[in-house]
């Protein structure tokens, strides 16, 4: 999008990512699935530059880090960045943060969905209610493969 399409009062825009760009991204973050993802944004005229204000909402299928079982993760994104031109050049924001660089004064909303879509996935998902159980040798000895050979009994390969 073009700085110049924003008008003065700003501007409100709501995107739904097609199946085929929803695929791409699954193959991307290493997704089961995705099969939600939505956008929605107000953007305000800053000076030289744009305020970009929303959330990014996606329903992802993950794999649990424990169980290795099918788990459906929802991600709820807030977005709030600055865009400037001239974004070396001015100062620190009221948050603390430089603005984003606009290369070509033109915003690509859709590059902005994906990057929070990624910050928002759960990197090590779990299945409510799973946890992580170490093998732990009978004997509690101190020796080195102990816990292997305890595996080694539990699995029945005695």
């Amino acid at each position: 999008m073009a700085l110049d399409d924003i008008p003065e009062t700003g501007l409100h825009i709501e995107i739904d990512a097609p199946e085929s760009a929803r695929s791409d991204l699954a193959a991307i973050a290493n997704l089961r699935e995705l099969p939600r993802l939505s956008a929605a944004f107000d953007l305000a005229r800053r000076g030289a530059g744009v305020r970009v204000t929303g959330q990014v909402k996606a329903r992802v299928g993950q794999t649990c880090v424990v169980t290795l079982e099918p788990v459906a993760n929802d991600v709820d994104e807030p977005v709030d960045l600055t865009f400037s031109p001239a974004a070396g050049s001015q100062a620190v924001s009221g948050d603390g943060e430089p603005p984003e660089p606009l290369a070509d004064e033109t915003l690509d909303l859709g590059a902005i969905a994906t990057e929070f879509l990624l910050l928002g996935i759960d990197p090590y998902p779990r299945k409510p209610g799973a946890e992580f159980a170490p093998v732990k040798a009978d004997d509690g000895s101190a020796k080195p493969f102990a816990a292997l050979e305890a595996l080694k009994k539990r699995l029945g390969s005695g």
